[in-house]
């Protein structure tokens, strides 16, 4: 179905929309009035547009059943550790957001390059044969250490670096906007993979003090449900963010390690894996939510081919 086709959808409006990025039906029936207001749609046109959008989707109830059968087009990224997929029940899963919490030095950039390079495989190899997106926000991401690992799992480093589409943010406000045109150019590039490395460390740094909580917060909120929603469900795709850590000084024993982002984040990520340092090039990361895989713990090693067992 073509957009002109909607209610309320005329030659100007479908312009507007696909100008802005709402190239599908399916874009326009996960958006809000809201969105569509911010592009110049008046309220009353846009509540017509996406009710339109969702009825010829059949976006309403439907059996477990039904649900059961759309489970079957999640795909499964391999980490290249067995043990390490094992957590996710096979691997990292599509149409959801898995983030990596951990100190510096635990592994949380090894796993996202590992990750941009895995992709490319094919499905008998625990790839999903498509590209990446690469969303940097600490200046980490090395085509150095992407070559390495292309050239232990048999793909041509040239063509692996060539496949993955990288961008720098430089503020949070530019984060926000890259996450808006990954999901623009999804469909084009083939693009299955999306990674922020880091999410919080832009809105950690420029919202600073309890006042400022509140806006970061709802800021956040909105750069996580553009990644939920227009990203990982309308493209099946798998969203990776990494998130630095702080440390609780009312945490008298125990780890008192926890993530950045608060409730937000936590509520939004489908998979949350706490990734810590071991003896030499171990790891451990240790599945901390998830909503059908109990609560585990693996070890793996960053060596200089990438994650293995």
């Amino acid at each position: 179905m073509d957009l002109d086709d909607l209610d309320g959808v005329g030659a100007t409006i479908a312009e507007k929309l696909r100008e802005s990025g709402y190239s599908s039906v399916e874009a326009i029936a996960a958006a809000s009035p809201g969105e569509l207001k911010e592009i110049g749609v008046g309220e009353a046109t846009a509540i017509k547009i996406i009710a339109s959008a969702r009825e010829n989707l059949q976006m309403g109830f439907e059996s477990g059943l039904d649900v059961l059968e759309k489970r079957k087009l999640v795909g499964k990224l391999s980490t290249g550790s067995v043990e390490f997929n094992k957590l996710f029940g096979g691997g990292i899963e599509t149409q959801a957001i898995t983030e990596f919490f951990g100190k510096f030095g635990s592994g949380k950039t090894q796993v996202a390059h590992q990750l941009c390079v895995n992709v490319q495989l094919p499905v008998e190899e625990g790839g999903l044969d498509c590209n990446a997106i690469y969303i940097d926000t600490e200046n980490t991401f090395r085509p150095e250490r992407i070559q390495q690992m292309a050239e232990h799992v048999g793909l041509d480093p040239e063509e692996v670096l060539g496949n993955i589409q990288v961008a720098r943010a430089y503020n949070s406000d530019h984060q926000m906007l890259l996450a808006e045109k990954a999901s623009e150019i999804m469909k084009e590039k083939n693009v299955r993979l999306v990674i922020v490395d880091s999410l919080t460390a832009h809105f950690r740094a420029e919202y600073v003090g309890r006042g400022t909580l509140a806006s970061r917060q709802q800021k956040l909120n909105r750069h996580m449900h553009t990644l939920q929603r227009k990203i990982a469900d309308l493209y099946n795709a798998a969203v990776i963010v990494t998130n630095q850590v702080m440390s609780r000084p009312d945490v008298l024993f125990g780890d008192p390690t926890v993530p950045i982002g608060g409730h937000i984040v936590g509520h939004h990520s489908t998979f949350r894996v706490y990734l810590r340092k071991s003896k030499g090039s171990k790891r451990v990361a240790q599945l901390i939510d998830s909503p059908n895989m109990p609560d585990s713990e693996c070890i793996f090693q960053v060596v200089t081919e990438g994650i293995t067992d």
